[in-house]
């Protein structure tokens, strides 16, 4: 049986639910992976999450196996036609995780933020009444800094920033950190950085060592310990609509989320 979001119990009902930003201004970082298969293995750790895909290309959608072509309504409806977020959240083949879905329709968001009252705060406002229904929203944010993003910072508790193993790894990342501050100062005075994932990470380089070395100088003890690795098991899982620990429960990137999941709800 499909369970609804009101019919998944949270794993603290007692904490506020916490809303992380999954963000890099670069593209093909891991963010929508990361979504997907963190979101994925704190379901099998009992937590109820939700999936905002904030991303016109809609990877997470389809990284669950959601048929954007099938879809009547999207985040779009929901950021300028008042359509209620309830009746956009989806069930996924991991039971307690849930997703709100992207299309391409949301492209055009960013132009038509602009003339919108408060358009910084719209998600902010569309979260605010399921917030606390579940024990982690995810937003998988675009590859920019638009409006999207803001909308994103703002709506946020703090940020969870993949990085690839790979040269000018934190290039962009001072842009993003200067964004952060920015909406940090006006708009949401307790926002920050949750945690900072390697991702992408091969073992027979050592450049990759080197940049896992630079990023920890760089964030200190907000790097997770836990490192994702490359995959072809990870890069082939999407177009099964499938999370890896769903794919290929065993392999490499399904471990290594699940110990990701496990860093996660230690911090909280």
């Amino acid at each position: 049986m499909i369970l609804g979001f009101r019919d998944v119990k949270r794993g603290f009902p007692d904490k506020p639910g916490k809303i992380l930003a999954i963000i890099n201004q670069k593209g093909g970082v891991g963010k929508s992976t990361t979504a997907v298969n963190l979101s994925a293995a704190l379901g099998v750790n009992k937590k109820k999450v939700l999936v905002i895909d904030f991303d016109p290309q809609g990877n997470t959608t389809s990284g669950y196996g959601i048929e954007k072509e099938e879809l009547e309504h999207d985040i779009y409806d929901a950021l300028l036609n008042d359509y209620p977020i309830e009746d956009l959240i989806l069930p996924t083949v991991e039971n307690g995780v849930f997703v709100v879905p992207a299309t391409i329709q949301l492209a055009g968001a960013e132009i038509e933020l602009v003339s919108e009252m408060a358009r910084e705060t719209i998600l902010k406002n569309i979260l605010a009444p399921i917030k606390d229904e579940f024990d982690y929203i995810f937003i998988d944010c675009p590859p920019s800094l638009g409006l999207l993003t803001i909308n994103s910072l703002v709506a946020a508790d703090a940020l969870l920033i993949p990085i690839q193993c790979e040269f000018y790894a934190l290039e962009g990342v001072t842009k993003l950190l200067e964004s952060m501050k920015m909406v940090k100062s006006r708009l949401n005075p307790s926002l920050d950085v949750f945690g900072v994932v390697m991702t992408m990470y091969d073992v027979r380089t050592t450049l990759s060592k080197q940049v896992v070395e630079e990023v920890s100088r760089y964030f200190g003890n907000k790097v997770f310990k836990t490192i994702i690795p490359r995959s072809v098991k990870l890069s082939e899982a999407p177009s099964h609509g499938l999370p890896i620990n769903r794919y290929a429960r065993v392999s490499k990137g399904a471990l290594a989320y699940a110990r990701l999941a496990k860093e996660v709800t230690r911090r909280g």
